[in-house]
């Protein structure tokens, strides 16, 4: 552990860990500000508001299924410090059409016509951020880290993602929407100054040709990927983690204003825990593991993780709201008798799933050479992109159907124990 924190001294680590804690901060303050206005402060139906966080979550998916080989080429064949500066300018004038959106939302203009679908948009050019980043957060690793702080690497940059959700979640809940606003061009900003820092990351031969073909290229990268056989595991093994956590996070909102009848401060509470987990799990793994890069305990992090899923789903189908209507508060919802096996049900969630998932990424960039790092996370990404926009689709589904969002939980239950298995068919694949 202690060599994993020594990382944070050294500039060949920092300011791209700054860098990213700063984009998921910020993906998450803009993402959770608007997400958490329209369903509280928009509509109130509870499909309309299912179906509103499920789009929301697709749209910031889809660039990743799009644009995932396009930005594994650049990764691999480009300077990735180049890269990250250009991504994170654009991240500024994202920024300004996403604060805009959120400000005419504020003044109550045009909110349907025009905050809403501004807001949208941005949201999709901050997905398509994210996948050109994405690849290089995670093959940048192998090339500035020695072989033995690779997986401690991961592991701080899973954490130090979640906290910086954490925090950017909480935030969303509880500052008023003009802030948010606000914040996200600031903090768009100082990600850029911070990326700049970044160490050159020339690439490991010399640039070749870009394949532009979008389809063509993501199924020759797919295809060029998924047939090493541990690879494959590792990434059908995320892929279902991930789609999980979509079905999770696109419920989370409101379930907790429908089922739980808590206000939108509650709804950023659910949404931190979850983070707060996370970042647990992955710094714990690593101390398990003592930077061993291994799947052994994978399979029985994502069993226990299924088990708090069906914990969770008894907990909110006993729990009772307010017979007056009134939305609960972070204060009343602490009090009531279940809220504490709730949120250690969901503690349990997050904590075992961080442990589940960050081995897994450090397979990606250690099996192969390092001058396929990138392309190879980026068909992780394809996949991954691929099984959550499947989940939010069958959890739409689900929701027409007439079944309950409680009861849609038991899906991610179901879907674990899948992952258990590819996770233990690696393991022994590793031995």
């Amino acid at each position: 552990m202690q060599t994993s924190m020594a990382l944070l001294n050294k500039r060949r680590f920092l300011p791209l860990f700054v860098t990213q804690l700063l984009g998921a901060f910020n993906d998450n303050l803009f993402k959770n500000a608007m997400v958490l206005f329209v369903v509280y402060g928009v509509y109130n139906d509870e499909k309309a508001e299912a179906l509103f966080s499920a789009v929301a979550t697709a749209v910031f998916i889809l660039p990743f299924f799009l644009l995932s080989a396009l930005a594994g080429q650049l990764a691999d064949t480009r300077d990735k410090a180049k890269i990250i500066r250009i991504v994170k300018f654009c991240e500024i004038l994202i920024m300004l059409v996403g604060g805009g959106g959120l400000v005419l939302a504020w003044l109550d203009i045009a909110v349907t016509l025009v905050a809403i679908p501004l807001m949208m948009l941005a949201l999709f050019a901050m997905g398509v951020h994210s996948t050109f980043f994405g690849p290089i957060k995670y093959a940048i690793l192998p090339q500035h880290l020695k072989d033995n702080e690779v997986l401690g690497g991961t592991g701080l940059v899973e954490a130090g993602t979640y906290i910086a959700i954490l925090v950017g979640t909480i935030l969303a809940g509880i500052i008023p929407v003009e802030w948010a606003a606000l914040g996200v061009v600031l903090t768009a900003m100082l990600g850029y100054m911070t990326g700049r820092q970044v160490p050159p990351a020339p690439p490991e031969h010399e640039e070749t040709g870009m394949d532009w073909h979008i389809l063509r290229s993501s199924i020759t990268l797919v295809k060029g990927t998924m047939h090493i056989r541990k690879l494959f595991l590792a990434i059908m093994s995320i892929s279902f983690f991930w789609t999980i956590g979509a079905v999770l996070f696109i419920q989370f909102p409101p379930l907790a204003k429908n089922v739980l009848g808590a206000d939108q401060e509650v709804a950023s509470l659910f949404l931190a825990i979850f983070s707060i987990g996370i970042a647990i799990g992955s710094v714990a793994i690593n101390r398990l593991l003592k930077g061993q890069v291994s799947a052994r305990f994978a399979p029985a992090s994502v069993i226990a993780m299924g088990l708090f899923v069906v914990a969770f789903h008894f907990v909110c189908r006993n729990w009772q709201i307010n017979d007056d209507g009134a939305l609960y508060t972070i204060g009343s919802f602490v009090n009531h008798d279940g809220a504490w096996m709730l949120l250690g049900t969901l503690l349990g969630i997050a904590v075992a799933g961080g442990m589940f998932v960050v081995p897994l990424y450090a397979f990606l960039t250690t099996t192969v050479p390092k001058d396929q790092t990138a392309r190879t996370v980026a068909a992780n990404n394809i996949v991954n992109s691929g099984a959550m926009v499947i989940g939010s689709l069958i959890a739409l589904g689900l929701s027409a159907a007439g079944i309950s969002m409680v009861n849609q939980l038991l899906l991610g239950a179901a879907m674990c124990v899948v992952s258990a298995w590819l996770a233990q068919l690696l393991h022994k694949a590793c031995d």
